[in-house]
C-alpha cells in the first residue's frame, strides 16, 4: 500500500530512529544509503514521460502566475464588443490572435486568465481535501479500534456517492461562487486521502523500526508523529498530484453547470465552454480552445503523478 516502504535490515534497531522520507532513517533510505526521494528525483529526470508532464505543468503555472503580464486585456474587458454581430463573431486577427467570443472578449486573454482561475481552484481545493484527509487518516491510523471503524465508515459513506454528484450537491448547497467550487471539490477528495494515509500508516506500523522504537520506550504519539507519519506520506503526495488533474476537470465541470458563479462572460474555462454551446455552428473554436486547455493541463498533472508513483514504487527500485 505504501509507495515508499522499503525492507528494514536487522540492524535497524541499533540505528538512529530519526526516520523520514528524506532518507535519514531505516525506512527513508535504500540499501545504498540514497534517500527515497533523491532516488525518485534521479529516476524522474531520466523519464521522458515525467519530463513532458513537468513541462506542461510548468507552462500552465507560469501562464497562470504571469496572467497580468501575458494577457493583452483584462479578464473582464470586452474590447471587441462593437465588432460582434448577431450572425457573425470575428475570427483571428492581428489585434485578436484567437478571435473574439460572443460578448466581444478577447479569447486569448480569457484563456490566460482562465489558467489562473483553474490553478487557484485546483490548488486550494486539493489543499482543502489533503488537510481533511490527513486529519481523518491520522485519527484512524493513530487510535485504531473504534475510532478507525467510525472514520472508515464515514469514508465509505462519502465514497458511495459518485464524486461529481457529491460535488454538485455541495456546490448547490453552499451557493454559486468560486469558494463553493473549492469546498465541493475539496470535500470529494477528503475520503481518498484519508483512506490512503490510514492504509499506509497501518503498513508502516508493522515495520521493524517501529517495533524497535516502541521497545526503547517511546510513546505512541512520538512513534506515530516522528516515525510512522513521515514514512507514510509518500503515497499521499503522489495522490495529491493526481488530484490536481481531477480538480481542474471538476472545476470546469461545475463552472460549465453554472455553479461557479460569475457572469457568462467570466474568464474561466468551464464558463467559456458554457457560452460556446450556442456558437458551435458559427465558431467551434470557442469550445475547442478551452477544451484543449483543460485536457492538456489535466494530462500534465496526470503524467507527473503517474511518473512519481512509478519512481517511488519499491518494486521498481528493486529492479533497478
Amino acid at each position: 500500500m505504501s509507495a515508499n516502504e522499503l525492507p528494514v535490515t536487522d540492524g535497524a534497531a541499533a540505528a538512529p530512529l530519526h526516520t523520514s522520507i528524506h532518507g535519514d532513517g531505516p525506512a527513508g533510505a535504500d540499501h545504498g544509503g540514497e534517500g527515497v526521494w533523491a532516488r525518485a528525483w534521479r529516476t524522474l529526470r531520466k523519464n521522458p514521460v515525467a519530463i513532458i508532464g513537468f513541462v506542461i505543468v510548468a507552462v500552465f503555472v507560469l501562464v497562470a502566475l504571469l496572467a497580468p503580464v501575458l494577457a493583452p486585456y483584462g479578464g473582464t474587458e470586452l474590447p471587441g464588443r462593437a465588432d460582434v454581430r448577431p450572425t457573425m463573431i470575428p475570427g483571428p486577427s492581428a489585434e485578436f490572435p484567437l478571435g473574439l467570443d460572443r460578448y466581444g472578449g478577447d479569447v486569448l486573454s480569457k484563456l490566460i486568465w482562465g489558467a489562473q482561475a483553474s490553478l487557484l481552484v485546483g490548488v486550494l481545493s486539493t489543499l482543502f481535501g489533503l488537510t481533511g484527509g490527513l486529519l481523518l487518516g491520522l485519527l484512524a491510523g493513530w487510535f485504531g479500534k473504534w475510532v478507525d471503524f467510525a472514520v472508515m465508515r464515514l469514508v465509505d459513506l462519502m465514497l458511495s456517492v459518485p464524486s461529481l454528484l457529491l460535488a454538485v450537491s455541495i456546490a448547490a448547497i453552499v451557493g454559486q461562487s468560486s469558494m463553493a467550487v473549492i469546498i465541493a471539490i475539496g470535500v470529494v477528495q477528503v475520503p481518498i486521502f484519508a483512506r490512503l494515509l490510514r492504509g499506509s500508516m497501518l503498513a508502516q506500523k508493522g515495520q521493524d523500526y517501529v517495533l524497535a522504537a516502541s521497545a526503547l520506550g517511546l510513546t505512541r504519539r512520538s512513534v506515530t508523529m516522528s516515525h510512522v507519519l513521515p514514512n507514510s506520506v509518500g503515497p499521499v503526495i503522489v495522490q495529491a498530484t493526481l488530484s490536481l488533474a481531477t480538480a481542474v476537470i471538476e472545476a470546469a465541470a461545475l463552472s460549465f453547470l453554472g455553479l461557479g458563479g460569475g457572469e457568462p462572460s467570466t474568464a474561466e474555462w468551464g464558463r467559456m465552454l458554457t457560452a460556446a454551446q450556442q456558437e458551435l455552428a458559427v465558431a467551434p473554436r470557442l469550445a475547442i480552445l478551452p477544451g484543449i486547455c483543460i485536457a492538456v493541463t489535466a494530462l500534465g498533472f496526470t503524467l507527473v503523478g503517474e511518473s512519481l508513483r512509478e519512481a517511488l514504487d519499491p518494486r521498481n527500485r528493486t529492479r533497478r
